[in-house]
């Protein structure tokens, strides 16, 4: 391919972006026939499927990277405008981050990057695992990772060691009370109903720090709150990030099951090598932001 059409290009970004044809004509003001002629033109010049039809659709791999290399294009593009003074609108950045550090110290990186607004950001909720393929993937810019979920970089982005996220095993006094009132053993954590959102998170410090290898009951919730609402309400224990405990077990409504046993997971900042003055604050501030917060190795 070597005069790549962008408007084609915009017209794939959007596919991808919607999964679904009719949803990118809606977005870009076309007609769904017009959409489908544009990613038809673009296969025929590749020589090989862009776009695998269906509910959703979605990029092959190819099409992967062209959107990829197309949202590169296009931040680069606003950079240069804004350097040359032309007015620009402002380019969405999609980045992947966990609950955990959304809840805790990732906002506080924003302010400073978003005081006049430079982009449109886009943050998708994501597990370490899934942050790292959307990365990969190019769908999103950076992302937070844990460090023990094969956190190595991709070909094309860096990453950053941001500190430990700290985990505190955490329950209500009642609750401590009632199934812990011998303290915490192997027994105990065999009746007691845990809460997770990883169940791996706490089977691995259950394992690590007590040599607890035996399955234990836990209900499953996938968003922060409602599962820091779970234990705050008495129903269950489990493990809470530090930054969010500790007030609370300051202030008597939350106990420290384990005193002295935390959970340390390392995390990190992914992101593509694409050189622009935001996109390089963006990664300076976010990085500077977690190390001032959580603890470093």
């Amino acid at each position: 391919m070597s005069h790549l059409d962008y408007r084609s290009l915009a017209v794939l970004d959007a596919v991808a972006a919607s999964g679904s044809f009719e949803k990118a004509a809606l977005l870009l003001g076309m007609t769904q026939s017009a959409v489908s002629q544009r990613i038809k033109a673009l296969e025929d010049a590749a020589g090989r499927l862009l776009v695998v039809r269906g509910t959703p659709s979605a990029p092959t791999g190819l099409g992967q990277r062209l959107v990829v290399h197309y949202r590169h294009v296009k931040l680069m593009e606003a950079a240069l405008d804004i350097d040359l003074g032309h007015d620009v609108s402002l380019p969405q950045l999609a980045l992947a981050v966990d609950a955990d550090s959304l809840a805790t110290w990732f906002g506080q990186a924003l302010p400073a990057l978003l005081a006049p607004p430079r982009c449109q950001l886009a943050v998708q909720l994501a597990d370490s695992a899934h942050a790292l393929q959307l990365v990969r993937e190019g769908a999103v810019f950076g992302c937070v990772a844990g460090a023990d979920d094969g956190a190595e970089a991709a070909a094309g982005t860096t990453a950053s060691a941001l500190g430990l996220m700290r985990y505190v095993c955490v329950a209500t006094p009642a609750f401590a009370g009632h199934w812990f009132g011998d303290g915490f053993s192997a027994e105990a954590v065999a009746l007691a109903p845990a809460v997770v959102s990883e169940r791996k998170l706490l089977a691995r410090y259950l394992a690590q720090q007590w040599d607890i290898v035996a399955a234990f009951p836990h209900h499953t919730l996938p968003v922060s709150p409602a599962l820091d609402g779970c234990i705050t309400r008495g129903v269950a224990y489990g493990l809470m990030p530090a930054l969010q405990a500790g007030a609370a077990i300051a202030a008597g409504s939350l106990v420290d099951l384990t005193p002295g046993k935390t959970h340390d997971m390392g995390v990190s900042w992914h992101a593509w090598n694409i050189d622009t003055p935001f996109t390089r604050a963006l990664s300076e501030h976010i990085i500077a932001t977690a190390r001032h917060c959580l603890p470093q190795p």
